[in-house]
């Protein structure tokens, strides 16, 4: 029998973006409105890399949370070369900051102050291992000769597995997770060891970014791969293995910005993240997989209690509309002007 509701623990998004200033007043009532608690990007310009930084840039979003919200942004701190062992002491005694995140310099939006040498800091990640504070990991390299669809299989080649080996106890999070490479990493690693997936890498693979004209609103990075690496996150996600969960890896851009010569990456999947993930799992015949996905795994492995509260979907198909109206001008959401089965119950 065909299900019309289906209740949740609220669910948490694990990789978020909602960037700052003025565009905050739409991004974080978005998440608010569904999710609990969301561990927020630092690829802010400048970036945040002290706890100082995260704590303002903290206020600065729950001043945006709607009243009858209890949502948490938990912070990450930009890691940079010059991140010293001090500041991983500092972040590690903050219960507000949640971790570091790893840009390699040049591989996705406001990324040019990330890592050129990984190696170079291992006293870091010595320390990170031995406080157990998490990183959080955009696994690409980018060097020009290597295709971009093989830039995350060459960084797990070639740095990841290289860290794991000097740091085995590091808690590692290889974030939006595209290959069949990745899915096979993280599954061959320890419970110190998990990923998240975003909606567009379980709906969609390149053909739905290439084929028919390019489709700036589907383009991300890691861009989208083939049909066959779309296929292993698919069955990692419905596994119920505990090392995937959700993290939307919602970037909002303005359609000014996205509809150019030069497209920025992202996809603003923010304002229908969870009718997006139940799409999926409903493809899959997984429905009954979807709370420890999207609520469950990833409290667990940060080690934060499971949620107490719930939210409802209703099956009521809707249609994701084609505009978001923002401070910086109109952005053009994930799946815009196209059907969702699922929403939330107000």
């Amino acid at each position: 029998m065909q299900l019309s509701e289906l209740t949740l623990p609220t669910p948490d998004d694990w990789h978020l973006h909602v960037r700052d200033g003025d565009l905050l007043a739409t991004t974080v009532p978005a998440t608010a409105a569904v999710f609990g608690r969301a561990v927020i990007m630092p690829n802010l310009v400048p970036p945040v890399t002290t706890v100082e930084q995260a704590l303002a840039y903290r206020q600065r979003i729950l001043r945006q949370r709607p009243a009858d919200s209890n949502f948490i942004p938990l912070m990450a701190l930009y890691l940079t070369q010059k991140t010293t062992v001090e500041t991983v002491a500092a972040a590690a005694a903050d219960s507000a900051i949640i971790g570091f995140k790893l840009y390699p310099s040049g591989a996705t939006t406001n990324s040019a102050a990330g890592v050129t040498d990984i190696d170079g800091l291992d006293n870091v990640f010595a320390a990170m291992a031995q406080l157990q504070v998490p990183l959080l990991v955009h696994g690409e390299v980018t060097s020009a000769d290597i295709d971009i669809f093989d830039r995350e299989q060459v960084f797990i080649d070639r740095h990841l597995r290289p860290l794991l080996q000097r740091h085995p106890d590091l808690k590692l999070v290889l974030e939006h997770i595209t290959t069949a490479d990745a899915v096979r990493f993280v599954e061959s690693q320890g419970p110190n060891v998990a990923a998240t997936i975003t909606p567009q890498h379980l709906l969609m693979n390149r053909n739905d970014l290439l084929v028919g004209g390019v489709r700036p609103h589907n383009y991300c990075l890691p861009i989208l791969k083939r049909r066959e690496h779309q296929l292993e996150l698919r069955r990692a996600a419905v596994s119920g293995n505990p090392k995937f969960f959700l993290g939307t890896d919602s970037a909002p851009h303005a359609q000014s910005k996205k509809e150019t010569a030069c497209g920025c990456a992202g996809c603003y999947s923010a304002p229908a993240a969870l009718p997006l993930y139940a799409e999926f799992f409903e493809q899959m015949g997984a429905l009954d997989k979807l709370a420890d996905f999207a609520s469950n795994f990833g409290a667990d492995y940060y080690g934060l209690p499971r949620p107490t509260s719930t939210v409802t979907l209703v099956r009521e198909p809707w249609q994701v509309p084609e505009i978001v109206e923002t401070a910086v001008g109109p952005m053009v959401p994930y799946w815009a002007g196209q059907q969702l089965n699922w929403m939330i119950k107000q």
